[in-house]
């Protein structure tokens, strides 16, 4: 971020690169509506952009990138009425679990069985509370420690990590019988 702010495009072009997929999925698990999650998408960039001659290391990069999400998502839910549900897109979780069953073309079962685990994964996930849900979601997503999830949502360490524990043992107690 620091050579993009000095004017090196391919710096940006590789912060883009490595990080587009881990975010925009980071944003269709808290929003579960792919248009939403794109223009949220395309606002967290825009802000990276703007912001890049002001920008200051304080943390990794990552760290700042999901806390810019973090924000622009505490922007969406409160300009949203209270009352409008949001629906998960099934051709974008058809996607979504694909990747996650990867191609097991070889034996028809198996990817059958992955993509069942992976439909019901994906059902626990939707159904963790917000909190827990983005605490697990940037952790197995973006790969980010307590310590960053912390500074990201902005509770302490202590409290990024019973998030996280709560929505792994709820996980795992949907999923028993599946593995």
């Amino acid at each position: 971020m620091l050579a993009y702010g000095e004017g090196d495009v391919a710096a940006f072009d590789e912060l883009y690169r490595r990080h587009k997929g881990p975010l925009y999925r980071f944003l269709l698990r808290q929003c579960r509506d792919g248009a939403i999650a794109e223009e949220l998408f395309q606002d967290i960039w825009t802000n990276v952009i703007r912001a890049r001659r002001n920008y200051a290391v304080a943390a990794r990069f990552t760290t700042y990138l999901y806390h810019l999400a973090h924000n622009r998502l505490i922007d969406h839910y409160r300009r949203r009425a209270p009352a409008a549900l949001v629906s998960y897109d099934d051709e974008e979780a058809s996607t979504s679990i694909e990747e996650i069953a990867g191609s097991a073309h070889e034996r028809p079962e198996a990817a059958y069985e992955a993509r069942q685990k992976a439909a019901r994964l994906l059902e626990l996930l939707q159904a963790l509370p917000t909190a827990q849900r983005e605490a697990f979601v940037l952790q197995h997503e973006a790969g980010m420690s307590i310590e960053d999830i912390a500074v990201v949502t902005g509770v302490t360490r202590e409290t990024a990590k019973s998030r996280l524990r709560y929505a792994m043992a709820k996980l795992r107690e949907g999923m028993q019988g599946w593995l």
